[in-house]
């Protein structure tokens, strides 16, 4: 794919490169090469080199400070590597009742190949979802309505929320927390009350069962903020 601005199409390398750029970026982090490198599990001297050509084609910028920046076109190129990453997940969870982790790693192996027409279709036969399994919306659609986010971690105690999405680096870090917190029921759109925290541990209740996280696991979950 190639788009105005950029040298060239983009190659499966580039594609992964940006996409991982977007994530820690949309996370709240500073996309620097150490932490690619960890994103990617590639090391240092190849992250630096595939930069170093990315930065050439256009597609990032390179600061002195070694932070990496998506260019105008390379945003544009991240959020559809995103895009499609999500529909396709979206795809495989819902049509194919794939679980969460095996949908994601699926998704990161099969998005490259799917031509733009197949993923409209696939879009509009899924209905054009806002969001992906996990409650991150789709570059380019609107998301779910509602009060501002927070992360669980932080909910007060006897709170009741919803959960909005699960956060992308930190399901990219542990990956085993997806099925934590699939079995868990702790999805997009679930109720949610936060009846006791203690020992590192949150005490839930989500849709009227009790569920127990560390602390860390809900970290990673984002749910509607408590009333002012």
């Amino acid at each position: 794919m190639s788009i105005p601005g950029a040298s060239g199409p983009r190659s499966e390398v580039a594609d992964r490169y940006l996409e991982a750029i977007y994530y820690i970026e949309h996370e709240g982090e500073v996309p620097r090469p150490g932490r690619i490198a960890e994103w990617l599990a590639v090391s240092a001297p190849t992250v630096t080199v595939t930069l170093q050509r990315l930065a050439r084609a256009g597609w990032v910028t390179v600061a002195a400070d070694r932070s990496v920046h998506l260019s105008d076109t390379g945003r544009v190129a991240a959020a559809a590597v995103v895009r499609r990453h999500r529909l396709i997940e979206r795809w495989l969870t819902d049509v194919l009742g794939l679980d969460w982790a095996t949908a994601d790693r699926e998704a990161a192996a099969l998005s490259h190949g799917v031509s733009e027409a197949v993923l409209e279709r696939l879009d509009e036969h899924l209905g054009r979802p806002s969001t992906c399994p996990h409650g991150n919306v789709i570059p380019g659609r609107r998301a779910p309505a509602g009060r501002p986010m927070q992360r669980l971690v932080d909910l007060p105690t006897g709170v009741g929320s919803r959960v909005f999405r699960i956060s992308e680096v930190a399901e990219h870090d542990a990956p085993q927390l997806l099925a934590v917190l699939h079995d868990g029921g702790v999805v997009p759109e679930a109720r949610i009350l936060l009846t006791e925290r203690a020992d590192g541990q949150l005490r839930l209740v989500v849709e009227g069962h009790p569920v127990v996280l560390s602390s860390g696991v809900a970290a990673a979950v984002w749910v509607e903020s408590a009333p002012a």
